[in-house]
C-alpha cells in the first residue's frame, strides 16, 4: 500500500538531512586523516589553494549560502585562511554544517527564518529550496574534497585511510541514520 505523500515528503527531508550530514562527515574524516605538514604546504602550480585555503572556503561559502537564504540566523566566524589551524577548521566546520542543516530543514519546510529559495550568491538567480539545492551543496563540498584529497597526494602526504570515505552504510550510521534512502 503507498505511503501518503506527506510521508514522503517527511522522508525527502530527512534523507536531504542525512545526505548533508554524511558529506559533513566526510569533510571531517578528511581533516582527521590530513598530515600536519600538508596544511600550509605550498602546492604545486600557479594560483592554486593550499588545504588551509580549501577549507577556509568551504566553510565561508557555507556562511554566504546560509547569510542570502536564512537572514537573521546567526552565522558562526569566518575563518581566515592564513591563521586557522586544523582544529579550527574542524570545529568551524562542524558549526556551519549545523547551521547549514537547520537551514536545509527550514527550507524544505517553511519553518523559522529560512525562505523558500536557496541562494548560493548575490550575482545568482535564486533556486527552489529542494533536492538541487542540497546536491549543489555536497557537489560543491564533494569537489574541493577531491582538491584536498589531491594535493595532499602530491605533497606527498596521502590521507591514511582515504577509501573510509567511500564507505557511505558506515557513515550514515555513524551519522545516527539507517542508511542510504
Amino acid at each position: 500500500m503507498p505511503r501518503p505523500a506527506s510521508a514522503k515528503a517527511l522522508d525527502l527531508r530527512q534523507s536531504l538531512a542525512a545526505a548533508f550530514a554524511v558529506n559533513e562527515r566526510m569533510n571531517q574524516m578528511v581533516l582527521e586523516q590530513l598530515h600536519p605538514a600538508a596544511w600550509r604546504s605550498k602546492p604545486p602550480g600557479k594560483r592554486v589553494r593550499s588545504i588551509a585555503d580549501i577549507f577556509a572556503h568551504v566553510h565561508n561559502i557555507r556562511r554566504k549560502w546560509v547569510r542570502l537564504s536564512a537572514p537573521g540566523m546567526k552565522l558562526p566566524a569566518p575563518l581566515q585562511h592564513t591563521r586557522c589551524t586544523p582544529q579550527q577548521a574542524r570545529k568551524a566546520l562542524a558549526e556551519s554544517a549545523r547551521c547549514c542543516l537547520q537551514m536545509i530543514a527550514g527550507s524544505l519546510t517553511g519553518s523559522g527564518q529560512t525562505k523558500k529559495q536557496f541562494l548560493r550568491d548575490g550575482w545568482a538567480r535564486p533556486w527552489p529550496a529542494g533536492v538541487a539545492m542540497v546536491a549543489y551543496m555536497i557537489s560543491h563540498e564533494a569537489h574541493h574534497r577531491g582538491q584536498v584529497c589531491m594535493l595532499a597526494h602530491q605533497l606527498g602526504h596521502p590521507l591514511t585511510d582515504g577509501y573510509k570515505i567511500w564507505l557511505w552504510e558506515k557513515l550514515y550510521s555513524e551519522c545516527g541514520f539507517d542508511g542510504p534512502r
